[in-house]
């Protein structure tokens, strides 16, 4: 018998919200992980607010929003308040009932820097990682490292140079559409010694390779753990050139004073293969499996030396076992532009970048711990 559609429903339903999550849903995992951390920052989180005044939206559900915001590729805080308002999932997620109000999306912006001030951000992803060490997830024999570029939110259109009057992008415009304005650069030659950009000036004029358009970008940079392939640092730069090796090195560090673990091997691809950097890993006591090329190795410094002794290592079988599994790194990658919303920037400013790519690299650690060995 065909089922008919009623003009008006019951006014009132009764339900527990815990019954419409699948019982094998990864977020209940993730829910599990992400609450028993944040109840060991309630301390922390205590010594940046006040005692008095009107109470805030608990830091510890901001946090659990962002990881939303990452897993479910939502594109932006308004559309992420928006969605919680009426998806019982998020909800569920975030401890509230049906009935709660929603903040608005400006709270976000509220509790951006204090966030980035007391470090709560950065705190928790280590305590991901921590998470991941103690379940026996993390080995520090083999470690891999890469670097990669996000697209800043400013257009090339936003270009100037050094020292321009041009406060806006419709300045200097050859029309006058204010939200779309047509900008002329043909013939000019744009560099970063002698342009920057008028809405994001710390981003950098950068290609992905040959071939490829220069786009105003920041550098993206992940250290991964090769047994399961967890994101054990997560860092953005300046797109430089320079800051994949000099952050491969800040992340190992860090990495040794949070969590002593310090590698056995480092993976990388070419882009490392600077003589100066492979003779400072080894001296740390590190053996580097890094690509060098089939061409001649000129000189007898101490980095070329470094460089021979990383050609002759390309014949090992440890080190096409390290250059196999390194491509994982580029799963990180994948899934932090393409879900995690790290291919283009949300915001303006180098800080508030990192927030967002700390954020994503904690949502998917999380991601990959439930699938690992889920927590329920």
């Amino acid at each position: 018998m065909r089922g008919r559609v009623e003009s008006q429903g019951e006014c009132y339903h009764y339900f527990h919200i815990d019954d419409v999550v699948p019982a094998n849903h990864p977020l209940r995992s993730i829910k599990v992980r992400a609450d028993g951390i944040l109840r060991d920052m309630s301390r922390r989180f205590s010594t940046a607010y006040g005692k008095a005044g009107r109470p805030s939206i608990p830091p510890e559900r901001l946090i659990k929003a962002l990881l939303l915001q990452a897993l479910y590729s939502i594109r932006s805080e308004i559309q992420l308040c928006e969605q919680i308002g009426y998806n019982l999932l998020y909800r569920w997620f975030l401890d509230m009932n049906p009935s709660d109000s929603v903040w608005t999306p400006e709270v976000f912006c509220m509790n951006r820097a204090r966030f980035d001030q007391h470090g709560f951000v950065r705190d928790f992803f280590d305590r991901v990682v921590k998470e991941g060490i103690l379940e026996g997830l993390v080995s520090a024999d083999h470690f891999s490292v890469d670097g990669s570029l996000i697209q800043s939110f400013a257009s090339m259109k936003s270009l100037r140079p050094m020292g321009t009057k041009d406060s806006k992008v419709s300045d200097g415009s050859d029309d006058q559409d204010v939200g779309n304005p047509t900008v002329n650069f043909r013939g000019e030659r744009r560099t970063n010694k002698t342009h920057r950009s008028i809405v994001d000036p710390e981003a950098r004029l950068m290609r992905k390779g040959k071939g490829k358009p220069a786009m105003l970008s920041h550098s993206l940079h992940v250290l991964m753990e090769n047994r399961s392939g967890l994101c054990l640092d997560i860092a953005v730069d300046e797109a430089n050139g320079t800051a994949e090796r000099i952050q491969a090195g800040a992340m190992l560090d860090r990495t040794f004073q949070r969590h002593a673990l310090w590698p056995q091997t480092l993976g990388t691809d070419a882009g490392y293969k600077d003589g100066k950097f492979l003779d400072a890993v080894e001296q740390t006591g590190i053996v580097p499996h890094v690509p060098v090329g089939e061409g001649p190795i000129v000189g007898d410094d101490p980095g070329a030396q470094a460089r021979r002794r990383a050609k002759r290592r390309a014949k090992s079988k440890g080190y096409g076992c390290s250059q196999r599994i390194r491509k994982r790194i580029e799963e990180i990658f994948g899934w932090c532009k393409m879900i995690g919303g790290l291919g283009r920037a949300r915001f303006v400013g180098r800080w508030k970048v990192k927030l967002q790519s700390e954020v994503t690299g904690a949502a998917y650690n999380l991601l990959r711990l439930a699938r690992l060995r889920p927590a329920i």
